[in-house]
């Protein structure tokens, strides 16, 4: 399976970097260990979308920043073979090769798998740690920074996609499109894995599926200064321990 990275946009950490994928961490590229970490999981060919800058190791293709997500990830995929692919964003350096064998291995079969981790995983690594959490009837759960992606269905989705987008800051104008019912339950922590999955699949006119993984390291990503330190710490502990 080919994967691609998104590392563009701003760089709110620092340091000079062209975009936060490139802020140094324990001396490499922040992006540099996702790119190893997807090398030992076994994908194919990786697209990367950023700014150039020495890496080790390299992606395969190397692609401008079109300056949004939804453009950056359209572009990478009209410039992959055709097939599934593996999309990661480029602020998630604590992720493994284990991590990622395990989420290609046992994904299910639709247009999109979204990866999502139990709180009680994480604050088993790492207690105390602060992350986003989304409260279901089946538990509390935090996002991941890779899903699964089936190129042909994306376009399909891509209108919708864009509306998303556009309204994600204003829970008001997003409302209408999940319905009100529906929000509520998951405001109030009654909406089901099942029917998130549902609506979701009403809303883009494609399959989608989560995926709950025991890996809490898929769903840390760096947005803050705490964040980089504490990465970095965890960086330099695995390195020390070989």
């Amino acid at each position: 399976m080919n994967a691609v990275v998104l590392a563009g946009g701003a760089n709110p950490l620092g340091s000079g970097a062209p975009s936060k994928a490139f802020v140094p961490l324990s001396g490499r590229p922040m992006v540099a260990w996702v790119l190893e970490a997807l090398r030992q999981g076994g994908v194919g060919k990786i697209a990367l979308v950023g700014p150039r800058a020495p890496l080790a190791p390299e992606p395969d293709l190397w692609l401008e920043d079109r300056g949004g997500i939804l453009e950056n990830l359209e572009a990478a995929l009209g410039a992959l073979p055709p097939g599934r692919v593996l999309v990661a964003t480029g602020d998630v350096p604590l992720i493994t090769g284990e991590a990622v064998r395990y989420l290609l291995k046992n994904a299910p079969e639709a247009a999109l798998v979204y990866p999502v981790v139990p709180k009680e995983a994480v604050e088993a690594r790492w207690p105390g740690m602060r992350r986003t959490y989304a409260r279901l009837r089946e538990g509390t759960f935090t996002g991941g920074n890779l899903f699964l992606l089936e190129p042909e269905l994306f376009f399909r989705a891509l209108p919708m996609a864009r509306k998303i987008v556009a309204r994600r800051k204003n829970p008001l104008a997003l409302a209408p499109l999940f319905g009100f019912g529906a929000l509520f339950k998951l405001l109030t922590g009654r909406l089901t894995v099942a029917e998130l999955e549902a609506i979701a699949g009403r809303l883009f006119g494609v399959p989608m599926r989560a995926m709950v993984v025991p890996y809490p390291e898929i769903g840390v990503d760096v947005d803050k200064p705490d964040d980089l330190a504490f990465v970095a710490r965890e960086l330099e502990a695995r390195v020390a321990a070989g």
